[in-house]
């Protein structure tokens, strides 16, 4: 998937999740034996730490990354302000930074998933709710029995399905994608036997794609190609953009494909190959290294340029025209998105319609309607990694620190040589 807010929906997941790194050396932990400091680590103790949040209740964890110098203009430094229901997991990873993983009820888990507003049409929340519940179980190989735990964990971003927990602030409109997973709980669409693989995307450009044109997988008769025309309220529906000479230069240069201080005079696009001239160079790439190098230096360089509002980037997908109108490249094209399944703001233009969830759904997987399945107890969800401390603060009394009573009291846990825990009323 591509990037998601609540504002825009974002293109959806893949179909091979990528979870994040989780591995641990055996570096000590510390125990929360005092109110202000940690204690002594001993050569035999665990090297993760449990925080199981209050019944009924959640934690609140904020988090920062390791510190890097950056070019980009305005660069903030990224942090993590998200709350989670369940159990927390934190490890110490092999670089010393810390890896989070979040356990708690598969319902739960669905809720937490930020994939379209909250505000969209009834049944487009519903398609979007059985759509999640359907991938997370195809994705994660689920198997078991109803209320077990499944041992395969999914990952939080856009490789798998945007998982953010409940939102910070919190966001009363939310309550209505919660009633969506509700209304929908234990529904899904199978194949065969099994949970259907229910990849979605944003927008398209006026149809959707098999999945072995998408992914190169063997094709699957609920993937077929059909034609889109209800997607037309997304943003990204059509757009128009014009990056100036300079600014390709500037950002190809950056992405290491122009040479330094040359001028470009034209560019262009062939199939699936850009070609860029002027001062006597030329170089020829991909359309995929052209986007990346625009999308990732553009905002970065020129951060109240790129992207043009309301792009979410400056070039949402590879279905485009590239040209050249005076001193700029001028970029025509429609939709964001890998291209497979469920067109998203399609299923909005659906539900407004008043097409059903099980028609819109039915329409995308080859005639699949919702059945109900067996369901796991718990799910586990890899959250993040890469930080150098978090702290967590329980939504009130009754959270557990490695099974000892924690009260509600504030956790700092920190990474580097080694993982320390401290504790704090």
């Amino acid at each position: 998937m591509v990037a998601v807010t609540l504002l825009l929906a974002g293109a959806a997941c893949t179909s091979t999740p990528a979870p994040g790194a989780d591995r641990t050396t055996s570096e000590p932990t510390t125990a929360p034996s005092s109110p202000t400091a940690s204690a002594t680590p001993t050569s035999e103790t665990p090297t993760s730490t449990l925080i199981r949040s209050p019944n009924g209740g959640s934690l609140l964890v904020r988090g920062t990354y390791p510190r890097v110098a950056s070019r980009c203009v305005r660069y903030q430094r990224p942090r993590l302000a998200a709350r989670y229901p369940g159990t927390l997991s934190v490890k110490r990873s092999d670089d010393g930074t810390l890896a989070l993983t979040v356990t708690l009820p598969f319902e739960d888990y669905l809720k937490g998933i930020a994939e379209v507003p909250p505000s969209w049409p009834r049944a487009a929340l519903e398609a979007q709710a059985i759509a999640a519940r359907s991938y997370a179980l195809a994705t994660t190989g689920w198997e078991g029995a109803e209320g077990e735990t499944l041992k395969t964990p999914i990952c939080a971003t856009t490789s798998c399905q945007v998982y953010l927990g409940i939102p910070v602030p919190f966001d009363p409109g939310v309550r209505r994608w919660f009633a969506a997973v509700r209304r929908t709980s234990g529904e899904v669409l199978l194949y065969g036997d099994r949970p259907a693989d229910t990849v979605y995307f944003s927008t398209s450009n006026g149809r959707t794609y098999g999945n072995d044109e998408v992914f190169g997988s063997a094709p699957l008769p609920y993937l077929r190609p059909v034609v889109e025309r209800d997607d037309g309220a997304s943003p990204v529906s059509h757009w128009r953009v014009r990056v100036s000479f300079d600014d390709v230069a500037t950002f190809l240069h950056e992405a290491g494909e122009w040479p330094p201080q040359r001028t470009i005079s034209s560019v262009g696009l062939e199939g699936s190959t850009v070609t860029v001239q002027g001062a006597g160079a030329s170089r020829s790439m991909d359309l995929t290294t052209f986007r990346d190098a625009v999308n990732v230096w553009g905002p970065c360089l020129k951060p109240g340029r790129y992207p043009p509002s309301p792009l979410p980037v400056t070039l949402p997908s590879k279905w485009m025209t590239l040209s050249s109108s005076g001193d700029a490249a001028v970029a025509v094209g429609r939709g964001w998105g890998h291209g497979a399944g469920m067109v998203q703001w399609g299923a909005y233009g659906k539900a407004l319609r008043g097409l059903s969830a099980s028609d819109i759904l039915a329409y995308y997987y080859g005639g699949l309607r919702p059945q109900t399945y067996p369901e796991p107890g718990l799910i586990h969800v890899q959250v993040v990694s890469g930080l150098t401390s978090i702290r967590v603060v329980p939504s009130g009394p009754g959270a557990t620190l490695d099974g000892e009573e924690l009260g509600s009291g504030r956790v700092t846990i920190t990474g580097g040589d080694e993982l320390t825990v401290t504790t704090r009323p």
